[in-house]
């Protein structure tokens, strides 16, 4: 019988940024077909797992990844649950996936959100190559590999030489399978118009992430020094730009302007998604699938941007809702007041292919013919 054991070294629960809700949701859609429970962190809220048990049994600090009397713990856990396979997130804790694989007699599932070691080498760090020989190892040694976005999944055939045939594209989902209506749209809209004391006339654009991370920081710097001062300069656009997200530095949100609201925060970031016009992505740095995109996206949301922001989203599926132009910003703004006037719909098509329901049905029968 084939039963999971998933292997998180970080927060998830509750599930707020993209990234969480990445892994979060995966795991609630996956164990709809096959038995699963997840071992992370103390710092996670077990009761906020969906479908799904979870033992917050890892320790929380930076040790965890060097600590090698936890195999025994996990040893045991993988015997008293009658464990197949372990699924690992992320690369990081792969020498102990390894060893479980190897010395418990489990099949080894690596699920790569990134390829961390190019993703660290866009951030400026000098170790990246390390991390990147890391990488290569884990993945080598894994049974099969889920790739987010078929970049690196080619990436990772070509560079760290894994079979084709021990890969899949597992990509990031949504849980709806459609559009919203007509009216959650427009109240959606109504709601922000209220909230925020919107012109009726604005067009609403909105960036919404975690200013924690320095790739959406970066971006909303992009935002507020060219792309708002530029759309300011033409005549007949009226618009309001809302930002939403965790951790905004006050030297940017203290400031006063009329056309930029800073919500901060927000728990019904879907009536934000919903009421926007368009949503703004000039993300330049970090790899891997911008889950945000994605979800704007699934909201019937107009979207424009860089090419590097939209890895892993193909614009052939969106039916023009999504708008990229290069890394360096040029012809962004004239396609943000091009995509303002869009009125097409996202085509089924798209939610064929980002819906969680899906992709965990398909990520279940790859892993049920890893037999043990």
């Amino acid at each position: 019988m084939t039963k999971i054991v998933s292997l998180v070294t970080y927060q998830i629960l509750p599930a707020r940024t993209g990234g969480q809700r990445s892994i979060a949701l995966f795991n609630t859609y996956l164990s709809r077909y096959l038995p699963l429970i997840c071992v992370s962190t103390r710092n996670n809220s077990p009761e906020a797992a969906e479908g799904f048990r979870m033992f917050n049994i890892m320790p929380d600090g930076a040790a965890r990844y060097a600590n090698p009397f936890f195999f025994f713990t996990l040893r045991n856990l993988l015997r008293k649950e009658q464990a197949s396979h372990v699924l690992l997130e992320h690369p990081y804790y792969g020498w102990m996936a390894v060893l479980l694989k190897w010395f418990c007699g489990v099949r080894l599932i690596v699920r790569s959100q990134n390829i961390e070691g190019l993703r660290w080498r866009t951030l400026g760090k000098s170790w990246w190559k390390l991390l990147w020989y890391y990488e290569r190892w884990v993945h080598r040694r894994a049974d099969h590999n889920f790739f987010i976005q078929t970049d690196d999944l080619q990436y990772a055939v070509a560079h760290f030489g894994l079979q084709p045939a021990r890969c899949s594209l597992v990509t990031y989902g949504i849980e709806t399978p459609g559009i919203p209506a007509a009216g959650e749209k427009a109240d959606g809209r109504a709601y922000l118009q209220r909230t925020h004391q919107i012109p009726p006339e604005h067009a609403i654009l909105l960036f919404n992430g975690s200013f924690n991370y320095q790739p959406n920081l970066q971006a909303l710097h992009r935002i507020l020094h060219t792309i708002v001062p530029a759309l300011k300069g033409l005549p007949d656009f009226p618009f309001t730009l809302v930002v939403c997200g965790k951790d905004i530095p006050a030297e940017l949100s203290n400031g006063v302007d009329p056309q930029v609201v800073f919500a901060g925060f927000v728990e019904r970031v879907d009536l934000y998604f919903k009421g926007a016009d368009v949503f703004l992505n000039p993300v330049n740095e970090g790899g891997g699938i911008k889950t945000k995109l994605v979800e704007a996206l699934s909201f019937n949301t107009n979207a424009v941007s860089t090419k590097s922001g939209a890895i892993g989203v193909d614009p052939a599926l969106c039916n023009g809702k999504l708008l990229v132009t290069p890394d360096d910003l040029d012809g962004f703004v004239e396609a943000v007041v091009l995509a303002a006037g869009n009125r097409a719909d996202v085509p089924p098509a798209f939610f064929r292919h980002f819906y969680w329901d899906d992709i965990a049905r398909d990520a279940a029968a790859v892993i049920n013919k890893q037999t043990t």
